[in-house]
């Protein structure tokens, strides 16, 4: 007789736990941008004071729920892929701002610029990751 688990293995731990502590991060970012607790270096403030309303909610909607989506994930719940679906939307949201519709780019270090693409591939893999937990019976 034979038995299967659907059990997550040691690496759905691990990378939930640093997915969690990346939009962690992010949200940290997110607050203390918005409480203009961090100086902005001048070839950025022209842009933090020009951002429109949408870029912003953005924002929000990719830090917060992508620390959702990831409390979901740890605590098995298949929603997570939603929230992570939701939380992708709002990192279009604002790269589309950032990438077509300012002049911020090319003001921007060679970092900042693989950093605000990395947010974006990070977001598409945590979609990507959280779908195939579901196919392994990971999350239900």
């Amino acid at each position: 007789m034979t038995t299967t688990s659907n059990k997550p293995n040691t690496w759905f731990w691990i990378i939930g736990v640093l997915a969690l502590l990346w939009n962690l991060m992010g949200a940290s970012t997110y607050i203390m941008e918005a409480y203009d607790m961090v100086p902005k270096a001048e070839k950025l403030q022209a842009f933090y004071e020009s951002r429109p309303a949408w870029a912003t909610a953005g924002y929000a909607l990719a830090v917060f729920a992508g620390v959702l989506g990831c409390v979901l994930l740890l605590i098995k719940r298949k929603l997570a892929k939603t929230v992570f679906l939701i939380s992708l939307i709002g990192v279009v949201m604002q790269q589309a701002h950032i990438f077509f519709m300012s002049d911020i780019v090319p003001v921007l270090e060679t970092y900042e610029i693989i950093l605000t693409i990395t947010v974006l591939i990070v977001a598409i893999l945590l979609v990507w990751y959280s779908t195939l937990c579901i196919k392994k019976g990971w999350i239900k």
